[in-house]
């Protein structure tokens, strides 16, 4: 139990510290638009190798499958739900067209908060039920969770210097302390989340566990496909996003079968 723990604290840690982490990269060097193509697009292909080769498989031999596909549901809804929460409801892509009438809606009903405050804080809500993946990831085994917690590691890193982009262009001189402060709130809501996933969790029986992880990866399954394969492509350079997508993904394939 005791070494279990230590896995969990410590995946838990070093996952809730790289997003303070990427804020201070972000601060010290302003990244450029190719880099940021290949973090998150590197970030987006871990995460998506991570639950495909280790969350959904893991959570299938716990559960029966239509729990797994209920699950992995419940958990996408809960992160879109989030994302039409904060947007008051209204979503459309700069060239679908509903777009004007999007636009005119959020001038009469304004998202709640600025795009760094809507981003920094749906961020921190996803990082409740990543940080709850790992906790439950460490009970199940704790390859998951060592496997869980470097996708998100990766994946918070990315995450900070994308706030840290857009902090620059909205705050001016106070900047830096918006970065740390959102960052640092990113990596506090993902420990404290681990940590009361396994405390609170690890004594489920089996068939729960498998639930839980797969709704946590129906959530990232979002956070994927919505936000860092579309931040990844708008930065790209020569397909440099699809090809960090490509090597994140094998590198997950590779980990996965090695664990």
């Amino acid at each position: 139990m005791d070494g279990q723990f230590l896995v969990v604290f410590s995946v838990a840690l070093a996952a809730a510290l790289a997003s303070p982490l990427g804020g201070a990269i972000a601060i010290f060097v302003r990244p450029s638009s190719l880099f940021l193509s290949i973090a998150v697009g590197l970030a987006a292909g871990v995460l998506f190798g991570t639950f495909a080769f280790e969350m959904v498989p893991k959570a299938l031999e716990l559960s029966p499958l239509a729990s797994v596909v209920g699950a992995f549901a419940v958990g996408f809804a809960l992160v879109y739900g989030l994302d039409l929460y904060v947007n008051r409801g209204a979503l459309a892509g700069s060239r679908a067209e509903q777009r004007q009438r999007v636009e005119r809606f959020h001038m009469r009903h304004r998202p709640l908060g600025s795009e760094v405050t809507v981003l920094a804080g749906a961020t921190s809500v996803e990082e409740l039920i990543e940080g709850i993946t790992i906790g439950v990831g460490a009970a199940i085994e704790p390859g998951v969770a060592f496997i869980v917690g470097l996708a998100i590691c990766i994946d918070n890193i990315s995450e900070a210097l994308s706030i840290g982009e857009l902090a620059r262009e909205e705050s001016g001189k106070d900047y830096k302390a918006r970065i740390l402060k959102w960052t640092g709130l990113i990596g506090a809501s993902l420990f404290g989340s681990a940590m009361a996933g396994w405390f609170l969790l690890r004594g489920l029986p089996e068939g729960v566990l498998g639930f839980l992880l797969a709704v946590g990866a129906g959530g990232m399954f979002y956070l994927t496909v919505t936000d860092l394969i579309p931040e990844a492509e708008t930065h790209h350079y020569l397909q440099s996003a699809a090809i960090a997508v490509a090597i994140g993904f094998l590198v997950m394939l590779v980990l996965s079968e090695l664990m």
